[in-house]
This record gives C-alpha cells, sequence and structure tokens, in this order.
C-alpha cells in the first residue's frame, strides 16, 4: 500500500479530485497549508512599500492505495495538471504503508481502505 501526499495550488483541487473520484479512491484528507518551493515567494507592493510573500497557499491531500493504483494516479496527475508547466505546480510525496486497521470492523491491509 502506498500514501499519497500531493501538494497543489487552491485553484487545482477540484481537477484532482475528478482525478481521485475517476480511479476509486475511497477517501482522502484536504489540508489547507503555507508554504513555498523553488519559487521562494513573490514580491508584493503595498502603498509605495515592496514587501516578500514568503508563504503561499496550498492544498495538500492525502490518501492511501494500493501499489498499482497509486502509480496510475500519480500517472495521470503528472499528464492532467502539469499542462500549464508553471513554478509552484506541487509535488507528490510517496510514502510506503505498512498497515492499515479499520477500527469498527478490525479489518487489515488493503481491506480496511
Amino acid at each position: 500500500m502506498k500514501k499519497l501526499e500531493i501538494v497543489i495550488k487552491p485553484e487545482r483541487l477540484e481537477d484532482l479530485k475528478e482525478i481521485l473520484n475517476t480511479c476509486d479512491v475511497q477517501g482522502m484528507m484536504i489540508t489547507n497549508i503555507m508554504g513555498y518551493g523553488n519559487q521562494k515567494g513573490y514580491q508584493k507592493s503595498y502603498r509605495g512599500t515592496a514587501y516578500t510573500v514568503n508563504f503561499l497557499p496550498k492544498i495538500k491531500v492525502e490518501t492511501v492505495t494500493d501499489a498499482e493504483t497509486a502509480g496510475i494516479i500519480i500517472k495521470i496527475i503528472k499528464d492532467r495538471l502539469a499542462a500549464d508547466d508553471e513554478i509552484g505546480g506541487g509535488k507528490i510525496f510517496v510514502y510506503d504503508v505498512e498497515d492499515v486497521v479499520r477500527i469498527r470492523t478490525g479489518d487489515h491491509g488493503v481491506d480496511a481502505i
């Protein structure tokens, strides 16, 4: 099993949700976060004074799925969400998941997802 942490721009959330739903992902967690990557923020001006905005709004979507589906999801995200080729488009972090336990039934592994 794999855990995917997908960090994207907020305006790409609906596209990502559509991708995950078409791949029959059983659940996802969505978190509003702030951060920056290679772009290190951007310059703004307020009443003639320039200042740097370092932390940009991002969305983190987490989901756990089997390894085969994770590979498919990653490929579709790269194909669809990389179309604008813009800096700050996001990252996908992939983790191995040793086990999952559904508390209500006691199911383990893929059955618990």
